[in-house]
């Protein structure tokens, strides 16, 4: 059993500072200078707008990045950044597991556990910790914040061996919350870290006050009958999607190895692959720097450059892809938010067949699948307001 140092911090769990040496930046520099790059998209002629990124990131946008990125990106004051929220690790299930960790200034605080997804990263919570655990507004609610991150991403081990699919990840969220003192909880999450959330809910009623989150897969064979023509403009769009769009997924869910090459010896070819859905899923006319600071973005793909975690991360893709327990219910207070330019949202006759305790729904007018770095405020506001009405449930 272990016994909490002087320092508060249990002897399982360590500080951790992350540092990338000055070779490695060095190397980064370097390959960026040298890149080989194709010529430009054939669709290059195209009027400003989306149609611009129809074959993927074009040649001028990408060449702006690399530029920034190789003379002025500066990954020193982000690692400063994750250190003034504090940074930890521990060993969950044989893995080792890094986490930010910020505890509340209040006593009555709530934990809250924030499950990020691909292709992000603890990158998307930076921005809002300060936010959630000590509030200027007195009278908004206040949390304990831990942001994991995943088994292969980031500063985490990557897993050696299969097996590491989303329902052992949430069984392993529980015992690290656990491990913080914290034996419930409230839990976040968008993208793959939506569907670890609802997973928690799920399994883990007994540890999760409840749950908010932007990803609210229904069970599969519903009918459209009775839906609102923008609940089934939803379907379709989501439809769309998978059909026309989600290449990147089936690559990843079948063949994250040969990908991963690419995406762990070229930093250029790391940046496209990620660019194109910050691109492509945010709220954005021509340009994802339009909602976006370009520092964000390369915090992100930075991580994943330094940690060599491009074909690790991958492989959530091949534990989990479609793997959600069609018979899985969600019987805890959940909050739920669709953004409108998310990739998958889902109609709430739909989302009711699983979670049976809808305390809040929302659909806000502007987002969409990474709103903590594209409407900071307002995610915040989003959340605490969800939250709020997920605790009051509790009672």
């Amino acid at each position: 059993m272990s016994h909490p140092t002087s320092d508060g911090v249990r002897a399982d769990v360590h500080v951790f500072t992350a540092r990338a040496t000055d070779a490695d930046l060095d190397d980064l520099r370097a390959r960026l200078a040298s890149a080989r790059l194709p010529e430009a998209e054939t669709v290059q002629g195209a009027s400003t707008g989306p149609r611009r990124w129809d074959q993927g990131v074009p040649l001028a946008d990408l060449t702006e990045v690399v530029d920034y990125w190789r003379t002025a990106y500066d990954w020193r004051a982000f690692e400063e950044r994750l250190d003034r929220i504090g940074q930890f690790r521990t060993t969950v299930d044989g893995l080792g597991i890094h986490f930010l960790h910020r505890r509340s200034t209040r006593a009555a605080a709530t934990p809250l556990l924030l499950t990020h997804g691909w292709p992000g990263s603890i990158a998307e919570f930076v921005d809002v910790v300060d936010e959630l655990t000590d509030p200027d507004d007195a009278d908004a609610p206040a949390f304990h914040v831990v942001a994991p991150s995943l088994p292969g991403f980031g500063y985490s081990d990557k897993p050696t061996a299969t097996g590491w699919g989303t329902e052992r990840i949430a069984a392993a969220w529980v015992e690290l919350m656990g491990r913080l003192g914290y034996d419930k909880f409230a839990a976040h999450g968008g993208d793959w870290g939506g569907n670890i959330t609802t997973v928690l809910g799920g399994r883990f009623p007994a540890h999760v006050l409840g749950i908010h989150t932007l990803f609210a897969e229904a069970p599969p064979g519903l009918t459209t009958d009775g839906l609102t023509a923008t609940e089934r403009r939803w379907t379709e769009e989501t439809r769309d999607f998978w059909r026309h769009r989600a290449a990147y997924a089936k690559q990843q869910a079948t063949r994250p190895q040969s990908i991963g090459y690419a995406l762990v010896d070229s930093p250029v070819g790391l940046l496209a692959w990620i660019l194109d859905k910050f691109a492509e899923w945010t709220d954005t006319e021509d340009s994802p720097f339009e909602t976006l600071s370009m520092d964000r973005v390369l915090d992100d793909v930075t991580l994943y450059w330094l940690t060599r975690t491009g074909a690790s991360a991958a492989r959530i893709y091949y534990e989990s892809h479609n793997s959600l327990d069609p018979e899985l219910r969600v019987d805890v207070p959940s909050a739920i938010t669709m953004y409108p330019r998310d990739i998958e949202k889902s109609p709430r006759p739909w989302a009711q067949e699983r979670y049976r305790q809808i305390v809040r729904w929302n659909e806000p007018r502007r987002g969409g699948h990474f709103p903590s770095l594209e409407v900071p405020e307002f995610f915040v506001e989003d959340l605490r307001e969800g939250l709020a009405a997920v605790l009051a449930a509790r009672g």
